[in-house]
């Protein structure tokens, strides 16, 4: 099987020059905006979004990284990872991208011990965090774990 590359550029563009895609299925709630706002303020920007050109005269439309884009609004620049697909296969990625994700496995193991490294002072990331070891198959065995 030949896998193709479809990455023809990364950009960085103002995020008022990003379209929301009209298709986009997934919703932010709250909890996972303050969450986004706590990591962004901590860490800040470590991931481009997704786009392409879906050649409408109307520039880049967003495949993934909508809730990204909002929250950086304020922002001169986002960085883009501009796709060379078409509106078949911007909506095919738009309808699989995090459902793949959400597909992983996880080690509660090594969950733990990554934690024990990891702190925040955002409640938002913290309750993200906790909720995390919260969702492990045996409570009963998890140890304690302090995210702040």
């Amino acid at each position: 099987m030949k896998i193709r590359d479809r990455i023809v550029e990364f950009r960085r563009v103002p995020p008022t020059e990003l379209r929301p895609n009209p298709k986009n299925w997934r919703t932010h709630p709250k909890h996972q905006r303050d969450a986004l706002k706590g990591l962004l303020a901590e860490v800040g920007i470590a991931d481009a979004v997704l786009a392409y050109d879906p050649g409408d005269g109307g520039g880049l439309m967003l495949i993934d990284g909508h809730l990204r884009v909002e929250e950086l609004a304020g922002m001169e620049e986002v960085p883009v990872l501009v796709l060379d697909v078409n509106e078949h296969e911007a909506d095919k990625l738009l309808a699989t991208i995090d459902p793949i994700g959400a597909l992983a496995g996880q080690d509660d193991e090594k969950l733990i011990e990554l934690l024990q490294g990891v702190n925040s002072d955002s409640a938002a990331v913290q309750k993200m965090l906790a909720d995390l070891v919260g969702d492990m198959a045996e409570p009963d065995e998890v140890p304690s774990w302090d995210p702040s």
